[in-house]
C-alpha cells in the first residue's frame, strides 16, 4: 500500500501555495493546517519562483492565484499541465467571470474557488480535487447550468451522442490535462490508437487542436464538473 502513487490516510497530500499577497497565503495556510491529510510543501509569490519550485519539490496539487506577477496564472497553468501533468491545480480568483473560468478549465485547471468563498469551501475543493475530480465554486454553478441548459435547447440533444463509449472516456482524460502516453498506459492502448482517437474526436467537433476541444467541452458541460 505504502508503494502505491493514489492517495491514501497514511500520506499526506502536498500543496503548494501561489500567490502574490502574503496575508492570502497566511491565510491558506491556516486553513490547510486544520486538515491532518494535507501538508502545505511551499509557498511562492509568482510565476517564476512557482515553476522553480515544482522543479526541485514534488507537490500533489497546487493553489494557483489567477493573477500572478511574471508569469500569469493561466499560462502557468498550461506549463504545470505540460510539465507535470499529474500535478492538480485549483484556481483562486476574484474574478467571477465565465470567461476568466472558461479558459482556466480550458488551460487544464482542475477547480476554480473564489476568493470570498467560506473556510469549508476551500476543504471541500481540495478533498474533491485529490480525489480525482473536478470542482466549480458554488458562486458560478448558477451561470455554468444556465449556459448548460441553453446549449442542449440550442442544440436539441448532446453533443455527447455523437461519441463512443472509449471517445467518451479519451475526452474526459483530455480536458483532465493527461498526456497521449500517460492515457495509454490508463487504458491499456496503445499511442497511436490514442492519438487516433483525439484526432477523430477534433473532427466530430470541428475543432483545430486540444486547446479548442477542451474549452469546448467544459463549455457546454460535457465532462466536468465531474460529480461521479
Amino acid at each position: 500500500m505504502g508503494d502505491s502513487n493514489e492517495l491514501s490516510v497514511e500520506k499526506r497530500s502536498r500543496i503548494l501555495l501561489a500567490d502574490d499577497h502574503v496575508l492570502i497565503r497566511h491565510g491558506l495556510k491556516n486553513i490547510i493546517n486544520k486538515n491532518a491529510n494535507l501538508l502545505v510543501e511551499g509557498e511562492v509569490s509568482n510565476g517564476k519562483e512557482l515553476m522553480a519550485f515544482l522543479e526541485k519539490h514534488e507537490v500533489d496539487l497546487v493553489i494557483l492565484d489567477i493573477s500572478m506577477p511574471e508569469i500569469g496564472g493561466m499560462e502557468a497553468v498550461s506549463l504545470i499541465k505540460h510539465k507535470y501533468p499529474l500535478v492538480k491545480i485549483l484556481m483562486l480568483t476574484m474574478h467571477k467571470s465565465k470567461q476568466y473560468f472558461y479558459d482556466a478549465m480550458a488551460a487544464g485547471a482542475d477547480g476554480y474557488l473564489m476568493k470570498d468563498d467560506p473556510d469549508d469551501q476551500l476543504q471541500f475543493a481540495l478533498e474533491k480535487i485529490l480525489s480525482g475530480k473536478s470542482y466549480i465554486t458554488p458562486n458560478m454553478l448558477e451561470d455554468f447550468a444556465g449556459d448548460v441548459i441553453s446549449m442542449y435547447r440550442d442544440k436539441k440533444k448532446s453533443p455527447l451522442q455523437k461519441l463512443t463509449k472509449r471517445e467518451k472516456e479519451i475526452l474526459q482524460l483530455v480536458v483532465e490535462g493527461h498526456t497521449s502516453k500517460i492515457m495509454a498506459a490508463q487504458l491499456k492502448l496503445s499511442q497511436r490508437t490514442i492519438d487516433h482517437h483525439r484526432s477523430s474526436l477534433l473532427r466530430k467537433f470541428n475543432k483545430k487542436n486540444s486547446a479548442e476541444l477542451v474549452q469546448y467541452a467544459v463549455r457546454n458541460g460535457l465532462v466536468a464538473p465531474v460529480n461521479e
